[in-house]
């Protein structure tokens, strides 16, 4: 499990209170127990707040699983290093 998601899966049992869950690049709300709606915006405000970024909304709407999140993760991360 590589780091990134390491702590995304902290955060998922942190926000939906469960130590037990598990999370992969394929997790999505769907097959998560406990990721509905409220839990989502938890979520995504933890993971701004763990990796110093900001997501938009439609960067948000587009994403399918926890991998492809991570994917825009490290490109954010990326990008904010070579900001003037």
């Amino acid at each position: 499990m590589n780091n990134d998601l390491k702590k995304i899966e902290k955060i998922f049992r942190d926000i939906i209170d469960e130590d037990n869950i598990t999370i992969s690049e394929n997790s999505n709300s769907e097959n998560t127990s406990g990721w509905d709606s409220f839990a989502h915006i938890n979520i995504v405000m933890a993971i701004e707040s763990e990796f110093k970024i900001k997501f938009g909304l439609g960067e948000l709407e587009e994403l399918k699983n926890v991998g492809e999140m991570i994917k825009l993760i490290n490109q954010k991360k990326n990008n904010e290093q070579f900001s003037p």
